[in-house]
């Protein structure tokens, strides 16, 4: 006699749990593996940096990063949160969030705190461009990238804790000058290839390069972010805002010819509420990306060409009054992009602007960045060294903690951060989908010293 199968239906909560447990013990895994890999690449940087030293001071400093290892140890089984830092000033506000400065209490450094709602991150599906970001900053560990020391969740926020770089932006300072000489210009270019070369290297495309993310350090060198809080998160550069716009008929652009002058003034008028705004500007958005067909890092290089055109021009090359003509301006770019006879460049630095906003299969860049070092407007460059010589132009920093690079946000009240949630309470919020986002950087949990606003800094002056 045969016995009826029975079908089982696993409900919802089921499977979500399922979900959970899964991502959980693949997170753990993952983490133990890449945590040793990294353990023993400090062991690697150490025994290259002690090699010549003697026997007993080899010992010593072996003994001192032992040490360290373990406190780090320690430090990472301690909670992390808000509580630990205290907010100085907001320093940037987007769709999302916003930017605070703010000090670390028990060391009295200072980082830029960038907090994200959750609930935003869900409903305007963000989540996976969340996590990239997060990704990229734990691996992206250079010079050319800013350093995140730690991130961690409440109930209602995500917190990336980074350095902060008192130089502003490139926006802040290309807001600040008409045009810059061609000598700065190659100098600010040389550096961003670098920047964008060194996260292609990991595996990475940006694809949201443009001057809100390029940060200065305070030496003025460039450092690239994604600060998408504040820019590359908003409803504007993500694809699928414009996909509308390839539908569109001829009569919804309104093509008003402007001169130079009246473009420049145009879009100075307009370029600081573009940035902080939910409409955004896809100025420097590469045409392949619009398509949706595919694209390669080369995406990135056009974006470096738009913005190349800005610093020697005054305004990126397919600006306009509208959304709508700037996609129509740059899907059409072998009309469209044209080099004003009132401001007159180099050839070479219009032939390199010209091979950057090209066709994918013939920008400069597929075939490897030498391609593009080794380009004539690039003559002279030590690109070895170039972040150790002065830059071009001069960042004035007055302390680490000096934000008069950034713009103030006189309307926004420096309210309390949320608590972290009490012991037991935590799994009630904790979406699966942020499982595995805190992190804690060696160096930020084993540096030593505080900063001159740290009470222990005041009171040890007052004694000298």
């Amino acid at each position: 006699m045969s016995v009826p199968s029975t079908e089982y239906r696993i409900s919802q909560h089921t499977s979500d749990k399922v979900t959970k447990a899964k991502v959980t013990l693949e997170n753990f895994y993952s983490n133990l593996i890449f945590q040793n890999e990294e353990r023993q690449n400090r062991h690697k940087k150490l025994e290259e940096t002690i090699s010549e030293l003697t026997d007993e001071e080899k010992a010593e400093r072996r003994s001192q990063h032992a040490l360290k290892e373990t406190e780090f140890l320690r430090l990472k089984r301690s909670r992390l949160g808000v509580d630990d830092f205290e907010s100085l000033k907001v320093i940037g506000r987007g769709a999302f969030g916003e930017v605070r400065l703010v000090q670390k209490k028990d060391t009295g450094h200072i980082y830029a705190m960038k907090i994200l709602r959750k609930a935003d991150m869900h409903e305007r599906e963000q989540v996976a461009h969340v996590r990239a970001e997060r990704d990229i900053l734990v691996e992206a560990d250079n010079p050319w990238v800013v350093k995140m020391y730690y991130s961690f969740q409440d109930p209602q926020n995500l917190y990336l804790i980074m350095e902060f770089l008192p130089g502003g932006d490139m926006m802040t300072l290309l807001m600040k000058k008409d045009t810059l000489s061609e000598e700065a210009t190659q100098f600010y270019i040389a550096e961003t290839v670098l920047a964008i070369h060194s996260i292609h290297k990991l595996g990475f495309i940006h694809r949201d390069i443009k001057p809100d993310n390029l940060l200065l350090d305070s030496r003025g060198h460039i450092k690239l972010s994604d600060f998408g809080l504040c820019t590359g998160l908003k409803k504007a550069h993500r694809t699928e805002f414009y996909r509308d716009l390839s539908q569109a008929h001829a009569s919804d652009f309104a093509n008003k010819p402007m001169d130079s002058k009246r473009l420049a003034e145009s879009w100075k008028k307009n370029r600081r509420a573009l940035a902080y705004s939910t409409v955004g500007t896809p100025d420097y958005i590469a045409p392949e990306v619009f398509l949706q067909t595919g694209y390669t890092t080369t995406c990135d290089w056009w974006s470096l060409g738009v913005i190349m055109y800005e610093m020697l021009i005054g305004y990126p090359p397919f600006c306009s009054e509208s959304p709508q003509e700037t996609y129509r301006k740059v899907m059409n770019w072998r009309e469209t992009l044209v080099f004003p006879p009132e401001v007159p460049i180099s050839t070479r630095a219009r032939d390199l602007t010209k091979r950057y906003c090209c066709d994918s299969e013939h920008r400069i860049g597929a075939n490897g960045v030498e391609e593009i070092k080794s380009h004539q407007f690039f003559e002279g460059i030590d690109w070895e060294h170039i972040r150790e010589r002065p830059a071009a132009i001069h960042i004035d920093v007055k302390s680490f903690d000096d934000t008069s690079n950034f713009d103030e946000f006189p309307d926004v009240e420096l309210k309390p951060l949320a608590p972290a949630p009490k012991e037991g309470e935590e799994h009630k919020y904790k979406d699966w989908v942020f499982i595995n986002y805190t992190y804690k950087r060696f160096e930020g949990l084993t540096q030593r010293g505080v900063s001159s606003r740290h009470p222990l800094a005041q009171s040890a002056m007052k004694r000298s």
